[in-house]
Order: structure tokens, then C-alpha cells, then sequence
């Protein structure tokens, strides 16, 4: 009896381990793909998306499939500076199988702290961002306020969808 107490508890250990390891590679690719932004290394960025990866932005027309959020991007890359977010925090999580992740993280950025969040696969053992959300972040004390300002904006966006 006490080896298998020993064994199970061996087993759990090890996933817990390498749970921890998964976690440290996620974590250093996320600061990664950050930094890459930060240095316009576009080729770096662009290769720890998945290619269907997908960015969601802060503006609601912002759902950029891969191939068309490196064209937006490209121009800002080409000029030697794309976007600047540092880690003010991050939660990481990983299944079981350590082929699935998904993240949140505070951000500063030039829209002061925003939220990121996202959604990362191992794909022939290598871990990349399938889908990443980056979302401006407001105290609930100024939700009336900021939802006054953006709200013509908003009716004018929602005219269009009810167009097309």
C-alpha cells in the first residue's frame, strides 16, 4: 500500500512539474511576442501567432483574422515601433494534456492599463497564440460617462452591421 501512496503521489508531482514548466514557456512566449511588438521584429510577432490566429482590438470593428491583421500591422512595424504593453500582471492556465492554455494579463500600454487575453494551442510542441483579445479597461464609477461619449459612435457601427 505505501508503495502505491508512493508512486501516485510521484505521478502528481511530476504532472505538477511539468504544469509548471508549460506555464514558464507560456509565460516567456506571451513577454515575447510583447517585446516583439515593442521592437517592430514583425517576423518574431507574426510567428508566435498561429496562422488563423486571431486579434481582437479595442474597437469594435477590430476582429482581424491573421493574414488581414498583418497588413494593418505592417505599416506600424515598418516604422520601427508598433506598440509598447508591459506586464503589470498575468494569470496562466493550462489543461491537463498541456497542449491547450488561456491567459489574462493587466497591461500599460499608451491607453493607459488595458486588459489582454488569449488562447494558446502546442502545435508540433511548440506553443502559439490562436486568439488574443485586448480590451480598454474603465472603473465602473465612469461607465455611464464613457458609454455617453462612445455612444453615437456606437449607433453609427450598429447601423452598418444591420446594413450589410
Amino acid at each position: 500500500m505505501n508503495k502505491l501512496i508512493v508512486i501516485i503521489l510521484m505521478l502528481c508531482t511530476g504532472q505538477l512539474i511539468a504544469q509548471g514548466d508549460e506555464r514558464k514557456a507560456v509565460n516567456e512566449l506571451i513577454n515575447t511576442w510583447h517585446k516583439a511588438a515593442s521592437e517592430a521584429d514583425f517576423e518574431t510577432y507574426f510567428g508566435i501567432l498561429a496562422d488563423d490566429g486571431v486579434f481582437i482590438g479595442t474597437d469594435a470593428s477590430e476582429n482581424w483574422q491573421n493574414d488581414d491583421f498583418r497588413a494593418f500591422s505592417k505599416p506600424y512595424f515598418d516604422r520601427g515601433k508598433a506598440w509598447s504593453f508591459t506586464t503589470i500582471e498575468r494569470n496562466i492556465y493550462i489543461n491537463e494534456s498541456a497542449n491547450f492554455a488561456w491567459f489574462d494579463e493587466l497591461l500599460d500600454t499608451r491607453m493607459e492599463i488595458c486588459r489582454g487575453s488569449g488562447v494558446l494551442s502546442k502545435e508540433d510542441g511548440k506553443w502559439r497564440i490562436k486568439h488574443y483579445v485586448l480590451s480598454i479597461t474603465i472603473p465602473n464609477e465612469d461607465v455611464d460617462v464613457v458609454s455617453a461619449i462612445k455612444k453615437e459612435k456606437d449607433s453609427l457601427f450598429m447601423l452598418n452591421k444591420k446594413l450589410r
